[in-house]
């Protein structure tokens, strides 16, 4: 006790996003708190952006939906992706920030209710593997896991994958971003089995025009997958 005691003093615990001292560790503090963006209210139903109004009705869709449905049912997202959320997205990417991954796991959960069912599978967007040599880890796969151990639901981290390398979408319009990620995405045989009639929820750090997701939506249908949701950390607002 008189150990720990010391190593607390003389290392406080950090607030994950500006590195102000906090009362526990892997939190925020009160300043960071208040300005995460995090999405309450009426949301799409479809992708889960905010909708404006207090009287939109239960499962509406954003215009994005109406015009271009997903292939998946529902979607959820935790935050936006703006101001401190993609300050801490981009520091987990590409600064190997992964102490970040519990508590981004714990608000997923807060948003996990409308798209899990009863023995829901949790799946990752996967990386291409020359993206993973250079990254070291998947972000969406980190979270997954995190998530299904906070639900008690069962994660299968390998059942989509990435057999063709795509270009970075930064700068893409929406139908480039489509072409890109079109037939990207496979379930390889021997998992065929794992997925067959089970509702599935895929699980990503951003979703922006939802090309990534939608061909992995297609991907789990066609290896037939019952139903397909998709659980976001942030989403981007400006395609809503």
């Amino acid at each position: 006790m008189i150990l720990q005691s010391t190593i607390r003093f003389l290392y406080p615990p950090q607030c994950l996003a500006c590195g102000a001292e906090t009362v526990s560790e892997f939190a925020l503090c009160g300043a960071c708190w208040r300005e995460m963006p995090f999405i309450t209210g009426t949301v799409c139903d479809g992708c889960g952006v905010p909708l404006p109004g207090a009287a939109a009705a239960l499962g509406a869709l954003c215009d994005s939906c109406l015009v271009a449905p997903h292939p998946w049912q529902r979607g959820r997202a935790a935050l936006l992706y703006e101001g401190t959320a993609r300050r801490m997205i981009l520091a987990l990417k590409h600064g190997d920030r992964q102490e970040m991954i519990q508590p981004m796991a714990a608000w997923l959960a807060q948003h996990a209710a409308d798209v899990f069912g009863v023995d829901t599978l949790v799946v990752p967007v996967p990386l291409h593997w020359r993206r993973m040599v250079s990254r070291r880890f998947n972000q969406a796969a980190m979270l997954a896991a995190a998530l299904a151990v906070r639900l008690g639901a069962e994660c299968c981290p390998d059942l989509i994958r990435r057999h063709r390398a795509t270009r970075m979408q930064e700068g893409m319009s929406r139908e480039e971003r489509f072409a890109n990620q079109r037939l990207a995405f496979r379930v390889p045989k021997n998992r065929t089995a794992v997925v067959a009639g089970r509702a599935v929820v895929l699980v990503d750090d951003v979703m922006t025009s939802g090309a990534t997701l939608a061909a992995c939506a297609e991907a789990c249908l066609s290896a037939g997958a019952d139903s397909v949701n998709v659980l976001v950390l942030a989403r981007v607002a400006r395609d809503a």
